[in-house]
This record gives structure tokens, sequence and C-alpha cells, in this order.
């Protein structure tokens, strides 16, 4: 007797020590995720101005925005750290030291021929929590050439992922550049939209990113689906209820029929996580009612993606391609974590001890972390 309380107290002390790691490890990413810088290009009075909605601190740091999902896990994180508590006039007045590299690149090249770019207004707020990453607005501006007709976006290897989007022409460029990468060579009159196939392939990778490894909540909510049985159908059941619901959320909020606000609904993504991974250690099948509880769950996390979309903008005449790859995207992201999860734990889904020994205790874990960000995002 007292050497099986041993053993369920140490289980349940790794059970503790994981449980806080893994709370650390992910609200210090939420905290910490690299997002693309937008960039809203236009035209006026013979300049091409560059709107850039940026994290400045990333980037003066030097941290490789291409390698790494969160600053914490940079090698100069600490160099982050310290700009991100400066502040906000004074990470302005650093912001054209990138200037120099940035033109050297360069960034902008106007009939083919590069261009430099000036600083023409930088603001960075101050009323932002410190252990947040904070969006810069940086206006950059260029003279246009006589008889210039078209340009080129290159976008700094490191940097991260671009958003770049022409404003104020019909049939406005927009693309989504990785670092390192660069646009076409873009009519500066407009008409360069991408077809519906360039469209729709160039938001696959976007929705992908925003489960892998960005969306650790939502991956969370599908490994949660993953340990309720050690069966298939009842994991197609769910995945089937989950997608056909955020399809419908994503679609509604992404062309602005709905709209619930980002207060509501990220606690309720984190209350459908815990719920889920609840129910797996009290029940070890699927439930009648279960499909329909995760569609109304999928319902909160399809405005969880619409509000991505959001900030990368669709393309207006492209809505229809743009939203099929995000979404085509997304299911292959959660279709990996699945993928991931059966690798990893699938050779003891049929043992007798697989419910006790792993899926219980990752569903504990699972249920902590999203108690924890509820709490986070309701009071804190």
């Amino acid at each position: 007797m007292r050497a099986t309380f041993l053993l369920v107290s140490s289980k349940l002390a790794q059970l503790l020590v994981l449980s806080m790691a893994l709370v650390w490890l992910t609200t210090s990413l939420r905290a910490h995720e690299v997002q693309p810088t937008i960039a809203d290009m236009s035209v006026s009075e013979n300049q091409l101005l560059l709107d850039l909605r940026v994290n400045l601190e990333a980037l003066l740091a030097g941290i490789d925005l291409d390698e790494v999902e969160d600053t914490d896990n940079a090698e100069n994180a600490g160099d982050y750290d310290d700009l991100r508590s400066l502040p906000g006039d004074r990470i302005a007045d650093r912001a054209p030291e990138l200037l120099a590299t940035w033109n050297a690149l360069p960034v902008l090249s106007i009939n083919g021929a590069p261009v430099a770019l000036s600083s023409v207004e930088v603001l960075v707020p101050d009323d932002v929590d410190p252990e947040l990453p904070r969006a810069s607005t940086w206006r950059l501006a260029a003279d246009l050439p006589d008889r210039a007709t078209q340009v080129q976006v290159s976008w700094p290897d490191g940097a991260g992922a671009l958003v770049l989007r022409q404003q104020g022409v019909e049939d406005p460029y927009t693309g989504y550049l990785a670092g390192g990468g660069a646009s076409p060579e873009i009519e500066i009159s407009g008409g360069d939209a991408q077809s519906g196939l360039q469209t729709f392939a160039s938001y696959i990778p976007v929705g992908f990113d925003h489960i892998l490894p960005k969306g650790l909540d939502h991956i969370l909510f599908v490994l949660g689906l993953f340990f309720l049985s050690t069966h298939l159908r009842p994991l197609v059941w769910q995945v089937s209820a989950f997608t056909l619901a955020h399809t419908v959320t994503l679609a509604l909020g992404a062309m602005g029929w709905v709209n619930v606000p980002g207060a509501i609904v990220e606690p309720l993504i984190a209350a459908s996580i815990v719920y889920v991974a609840v129910e797996n250690i009290f029940h070890s099948g699927l439930n009648r009612w279960r499909p329909l509880v995760i569609f109304g769950f999928g319902l909160l996390h399809g405005l969880g993606f619409a509000s991505v979309l959001g900030d990368f903008g669709l393309p207006a005449g492209q809505f229809v391609p743009a939203l099929i790859g995000f979404n085509i995207g997304v299911e292959l992201g959660q279709l990996t974590v699945i993928a991931i999860a059966f690798v990893l734990v699938g050779w003891a889904m049929k043992r007798d001890w697989y419910r006790r020994a792993i899926a219980v205790p990752a569903s504990c874990v699972i249920a902590a972390v999203g108690a924890y960000w509820f709490i986070e995002r309701v009071f804190l």
C-alpha cells in the first residue's frame, strides 16, 4: 500500500511539474509571439509610401524572425527585452538605424532600379503591457522618378513574414512574403491583383502557420480531441464537427457579418480547451452530445481565425480563394498536429494502460493550461 501511495504521489508530482512547465512555456509563447509585418503601399504627391505595422524592437535586437516564433527563444532575447522596456519615443529615435541595411538590399526598386527609402514618421505606443509585443507604425517614403510604372518590394532575410498590400488603386496587389523573399514587379497604377489560384496557394501557408507553430490554444484543443479514446471513429466525428463549425464563423467573420470582441472570444476558447480535457478525464468514449458541444466550440475558434484574416486583409477581388486557402491551411495544420500526436503515442493506444498512463495525465495538463489561460484572459 505504501509503495502504491508513493508511486501515485510521484506521478502526481511529475504531472504537476509538467503542468507548470507547460503553462509557463505556452504563456511565454503567447506573450512574445512573432507576428508578420503588415505593409500598406500607396502613392501620394509623386512619392511611394510604405506604411508598416511592425515589431521594431525585434528587428533592432537583430532577432532572426525567420527561425524563431517566440522572441524568448532567440539567442539575443535579452537585447529584445531591454528594448521592449524602453519608452516609445526612444524606440522611434532608433528606427532609422534599420534603413541603411534595408536600402543596401534594396527593399524598394522602381522600374528595376534601387530606390532609397527615408523615414517620415514613427509612432510607437506606450500603453502596451511590457510583457506583450508592441506593434509600431512606421511610414517610409521614396521619390517616384519620372515615368515610373513598376515597383518591386524585397524583404530582408531574417525579418520574418511580410504581408504587402497595395492601396488606392483598382485590382490591387496583395501578397505574403517570407524573409528573404521579393514580390513580383507590381504595376504602380494597379491591375496586378493575384489570380484566384495564386491567392489560394499563397494563403495556405498563412492558415497553416496560424496552427503550427503559432496557434497553441488551437493545438491544445485538437489534442484534447485526440486523447478522448483509442478509436478513429470518435476522432473523425469530433474533427468533422469542429471543422464545419469554424469554417462557418471564419467565413462570416472574414466577411464582417459577425464581429465578436476578442475579450469575449479568447476566454471562451480557453474554456473550450478546459471542457474537452476535463471530459476526457471522466469519459472514455464519445457521448451523444459531445459532437454538438464541439460544434459550438468550433464556432468560437472560427471567430479567432477570422481575426487573423482581419489583420492580414483579404484581397478584395479574390475573397473566396483566399478564404478557402486559409481554411485548408488550418486543416492541414490540425491534421499535422494529430499525425504528430499519433507518431508519439500511437504505439501505446491499444495498451490497457494507455488511458490511465497517457490520455488522462495529458488531458490534466491540457486542462491546467486552459484554466490558466481563462483566468489570465478574464482577470489579468
